[in-house]
């Protein structure tokens, strides 16, 4: 499938207007990175969506439509998320993370955070003070892979084996992902239509809209600072009691940087203080995490009619898997990506997508999903819930289509899109946005922050 195709399907299931996408152009083509998966096209549609959308919505605003271009080169150059600070590139990735070898197979087991760390290497037998990954991969020959996913599971630790498309579609959760679309836009609650600020023609689209981001880790960060690169005002709101990763220097481009402790009275207070004038509210925590604090996209919708809950998932609302923790390294695992990318190198050996392509077309999912659900909320009224998760964005992926001797492509030069800024993390060099809105360029009003640096108001 090419890119206007799949974006011609996305922008239906949004419920945009068709004549919206002739101000689209798409350039480039499948290979960019190396794969044998659309990842250019997966990259450039949701990008396009986000851009377009966010653009449309500027028009029910007042202002003139406006052309959007992205290159599927330089939206796969964003998507990979690359950035140095002060000139040194952040080691992403835990000594222990990665792909084991079990008794029957494979396991991919994700430690980034050192709980998730700890807990495996206890699930192992091994003590974390001491053990090596020299320990983890002779512990792990000793399991059998399923055996292990579960074990993972049943200790709210992430761990996934590997297995064949075939495998991952015989399975209860395959068939849940397969059964629902890419992602939903559903009316959860009645209100009037709530009349946004009007925008002049030289603002960026989403200017004068208010975001609380209560995502971690990559994907609804990713979402977020899409829709401030569009104008939007967002506000990343952080737990003081969680640990983040290094990507965060680079995801929370444009953002104030909030702490919050929901776990106390006071926290939850200021965050329903900053709802009563918010538009969007994104958060992206373990299924039913924020529902159990008072959080819920219906509580949200009782306290502010009108508004947009956005609800990141790793597997989805169905299925047995419906509840599990995931993150993308995990999801392209137990799909059949990383199965299927070894068959067509011709080695057999599992092999990861050449980036996050799961997180980052689903931030950008999000921030479609966003805009999308305002410009109808707009329109018809009502508040609304948008839902996405990695393994439907998976799924979408892979009825994008193979990519022949895909493979066999080079990773392109990434410095003709890169930017420097001065970010609170010291110097910072990153993609630029991909998306070329034609009279207001997407781009950072504010530098990227650490959590706790702005204080909980507008």
């Amino acid at each position: 499938m090419n890119s206007l195709d799949a974006l011609t399907a996305l922008w239906s299931l949004g419920g945009l207007p068709p004549q919206a996408l002739a101000g689209i152009a798409l350039t480039g083509s499948d290979p960019v990175f190396p794969s044998s998966f659309a990842v250019g096209t997966a990259a450039q549609t949701s990008i396009a969506a986000a851009a377009l959308a966010a653009c449309e919505l500027g028009h029910e605003r007042g202002a003139p439509r406006q052309r959007v271009a992205v290159d599927m080169a330089h939206a796969a150059a964003e998507c990979t998320g690359w950035f140095t600070l002060d000139g040194q590139e952040p080691e992403l990735w835990d000594p222990f993370a990665g792909l084991y070898r079990c008794a029957d197979g494979y396991v991919r087991v994700h430690t980034n955070f050192p709980h998730h760390r700890d807990g495996a290497l206890r699930l192992l037998g091994l003590d974390p003070a001491t053990a090596t990954r020299a320990d983890a991969e002779q512990a792990l020959l000793g399991w059998k892979a399923l055996d292990f996913e579960q074990a993972g599971a049943d200790h709210a630790l992430v761990a996934t084996a590997l297995r064949s498309f075939a495998e991952w579609d015989a399975t209860s959760q395959g068939q849940a992902v397969a059964s629902q679309p890419l992602m939903t836009i559903t009316r959860i609650a009645d209100a009037s239509p709530r009349a946004l600020p009007p925008l002049a023609a030289d603002e960026r689209p989403l200017a004068g809209l208010r975001v609380l981001d209560l995502t971690r880790i990559l994907a609804g960060p990713v979402g977020g600072r899409a829709m401030a690169s569009f104008g939007a005002d967002v506000m990343l709101v952080n737990s003081p009691n969680l640990p983040n990763i290094a990507a965060i220097a680079e995801t929370s481009r444009g953002k104030r940087s909030a702490h919050i402790d929901l776990r106390s009275e006071a926290g939850r207070e200021a965050l329903w203080q900053l709802l009563e004038d918010a538009h969007v509210f994104s958060q992206g925590y373990r299924p039913g995490g924020l529902a159990a604090l008072g959080f819920s996209p219906e509580a949200l919708a009782a306290r502010r009619p009108g508004i947009v809950a956005v609800s990141l998932t790793a597997y989805g609302t169905q299925g047995p898997w419906a509840d599990r923790r995931g993150f993308d390294s995990l999801v392209q695992t137990a799909m059949g990506f990383n199965h299927a990318e070894g068959e067509a190198a011709g080695d057999g050996k599992p092999r990861a997508l050449p980036m996050q392509i799961l997180d980052q077309a689903s931030g950008f999912l999000m921030a479609f999903g966003a805009a999308a659900a305002l410009w109808r909320q707009s329109r018809e009224g009502g508040s609304w819930h948008v839902q996405v998760s990695l393994a439907q964005t998976g799924h979408w992926l892979r009825g994008l289509g193979r990519i022949e001797e895909g493979l066999r492509a080079g990773k392109p030069d990434l410095s003709p899109w890169l930017a420097d800024e001065i970010s609170h993390f010291g110097q910072l060099r990153a993609v630029r946005p991909s998306a070329q809105l034609a009279r207001t360029p997407a781009g950072y009003a504010r530098p990227s922050a650490p959590p706790g640096t702005d204080a909980p108001v507008w």
